[in-house]
């Protein structure tokens, strides 16, 4: 079986399963109390977070480990808004967040706040400058993501940190995808990524803020992690997550396997579209994560298409939320006005063999048609799109109109 959904969840890596293991004999006691045992949980909590203290390009007392990478962002941002409420109460976040940042905006709004949602291009990506143009005097917040979860699109976070300074505005950057692959720029206010992204054990965020932002955690007070992630630390899972991180970022500092991923991602992305008829690649061929890519194709049920693959072996996501009960097309497509259905999302997880990415290549096209069979759309007519128009653009008016006329089945 080979597994392509490292964007979901990451393989346990090895280095992170050893010190999983040995901390589970080390660090099981109160890091707070003062007797040996305490003392010894103590120090491997202060090293896990020295490690990824560094791994983030923050200091250790800026950081704190939470119990998911989406309590880190809920906290990231109801903790920055609350201390902020005197300055505005406006949210600022981009189109293609993660429905985390989104449902925190929604409770913000509920509770009497306003936001603003930043456009992105066709590729998943915010112009800087628009940011820059949206902010006012009473915006509290502004949420970027260092990198799309679906399609891969890295955003200008450098740039927009600088805007965002000037405008004495804090930004929280999302890096759940990013961080494994290298430090995230530029003068960012708070950072949130979740440990099983990279490799680590489920069930480990961290959130980082850096002196001098302001920041009033909300919820019941609590003595552990400064305050900001309340509960007794799972120190066996962090010193695991710290541990994997910085495997992983001591090999992608020689840029080795980011560059190889690269290549077998270009490989799908460029021989995809010339396998299958009608699909569109989308997210920014060349500002991208390197081991991720996303493409839609045209005439396909995209539940029924990951099944398939499964069948065949492949472990695969769809950037889509539709589901049994719902036709609802991914938000993230749907802002970049891509097509969104038959959507497949490939991620590559470390150590990926060429060999599993040729045999992808090989089963994929006859999956799609096997589908496209079964849902009753010719050959002829599943490759009419190209022919006639030969675009990205006539693929999704094409996807539109068949959708309309479409049900499908789970």
């Amino acid at each position: 079986m080979s597994y392509f959904d490292a964007a979901s969840a990451a393989p346990l890596h090895p280095v992170a399963r050893e010190a999983l293991l040995a901390s589970l004999d080390e660090g099981w006691a109160d890091p707070a109390r003062l007797y040996r045992e305490g003392r010894r949980a103590r120090l491997l909590l202060d090293a896990a977070r020295e490690a990824a203290a560094e791994a983030v390009g923050c200091r250790p007392d800026e950081l704190v480990f939470t119990p998911s990478g989406t309590q880190a962002l809920h906290a990231g941002v109801s903790g920055a808004l609350a201390a902020r409420r005197r300055v505005g109460r406006r949210l600022l976040h981009s189109a293609v967040e993660h429905s985390a940042v989104l449902h925190a905006a929604e409770v913000h709004e509920a509770a009497g706040g306003t936001r603003g949602e930043l456009a992105v291009d066709r590729t998943g990506r915010v112009a800087a400058g628009e940011v820059g143009a949206a902010l006012g005097p009473d915006t509290a917040l502004v949420c970027l993501q260092s990198a799309n979860h679906e399609v891969g699109t890295e955003q200008p976070v450098e740039e927009v940190a600088a805007l965002c300074r000037e405008a004495d505005v804090p930004l929280l950057v999302d890096a759940a995808q990013s961080l494994p692959w290298g430090q995230v720029p530029g003068a960012w206010s708070l950072l949130a990524a979740s440990a099983h992204k990279w490799g680590g054990p489920p069930g480990v965020g961290l959130l980082a803020v850096r002196k001098g932002t302001r920041f009033a955690p909300q919820g019941p007070r609590d003595e552990r992690e400064s305050g900001r992630s309340a509960g007794f630390e799972n120190i066996p899972a962090v010193v695991a997550a710290a541990a994997s991180l910085r495997a992983l970022r001591a090999g992608a500092e020689t840029g080795d396997e980011a560059a190889r991923l690269r290549r077998l991602v270009d490989r799908i992305r460029e021989r995809v579209p010339r396998l299958v008829p009608d699909v569109e690649v989308v997210g920014d061929p060349v500002h991208r994560l390197p081991h991720l890519v996303t493409f839609s194709c045209l005439y396909v049920d995209g539940e029924v298409l990951l099944h398939e693959l499964d069948r065949a072996g492949f472990s695969v996501s769809s950037g889509s939320s539709c589901t049994s009960s719902t036709l609802t097309p991914s938000h993230v497509l749907r802002a970049m006005g891509v097509l969104s259905e038959g959507n497949v999302r490939v991620s590559l997880p470390y150590g990926t063999a060429e060999a599993e990415v040729e045999r992808f290549l090989e089963v994929l096209p006859q999956v799609v048609r096997s589908v496209r069979e079964r849902l009753g759309v010719p050959a002829a007519e599943a490759g009419a799109a190209r022919a006639t128009s030969g675009g990205a653009g006539h693929a999704t008016r094409a996807a539109t109109r068949w959708t309309r006329t479409t049900t499908f089945s789970a």
